[in-house]
């Protein structure tokens, strides 16, 4: 098995890469994904969250408030880092599970956003990162998402440079342009992945 580590900053692509790569046979692991499942109403997780943040995190219906939390950990790096002790372990416990069931192609995607700031890089045989400009990224934040030009541009400034993720990447897939464009990068790459991962068999 081939376990590929797919990271990106926020609004660079990652998730659409992921689309395409598990449209072409990777079994793809989002640890978005399973943190939002890890995190609903009367897990140990979201219980540990209210208790160390507050019943302010809570909203309304009762789930997790994303918006209150985010700006909390926005404000300060340790509420940010309070929140990731809380969080990844489970995270890396339940992608660990789901890495066991394996995949056709004989190649695991893990898309993983914080993986240079939060996870070990060291840990996966590639890793694939989608870029996009910062300027792009903000666009998308602004126009995609519905978020406040500030809370855009606070999002970016909270990760690792982009360039700093390039150096320590196998394989940067561009996506500044069309999903077109995208979609034909990481064709590329998806056949450089194919052929490690038969190489390993």
């Amino acid at each position: 098995m081939l376990n590929v580590a797919l990271t990106g900053n926020i609004a660079a692509g990652k998730s659409s890469a992921a689309a395409f790569l598990r449209e072409w046979g990777a079994t793809v692991i989002d640890a978005d994904a399973i943190v939002r499942e890890l995190q609903r109403p009367g897990t140990p997780v979201f219980q540990a969250i209210v208790q160390r943040f507050g019943p302010s995190t809570v909203a309304p219906d009762g789930t997790l408030d994303r918006a209150a939390l985010r700006a909390r950990i926005l404000a300060s790096p340790a509420e940010r880092k309070a929140l990731e002790a809380i969080v990844h372990p489970t995270v890396e416990a339940e992608r660990s599970r789901l890495i066991a069931t394996g995949s056709g192609t004989g190649i695991v995607i893990n898309e993983i956003p914080l993986l240079f700031e939060a996870a070990d890089p060291s840990r996966f045989d590639a890793v694939v990162l989608v870029d996009a400009p910062e300027p792009v990224r903000l666009a998308r934040l602004i126009e995609a998402r519905g978020l406040d030009p500030a809370e855009g541009r606070a999002l970016l400034a909270a990760q690792m440079p982009a360039a700093e993720k390039r150096a320590r990447s196998h394989f940067v897939i561009e996506n500044d342009t069309t999903r077109d464009a995208l979609r034909e990068r990481t064709w590329l790459v998806w056949r450089k992945l194919l052929a490690r991962a038969r190489a390993r068999a």
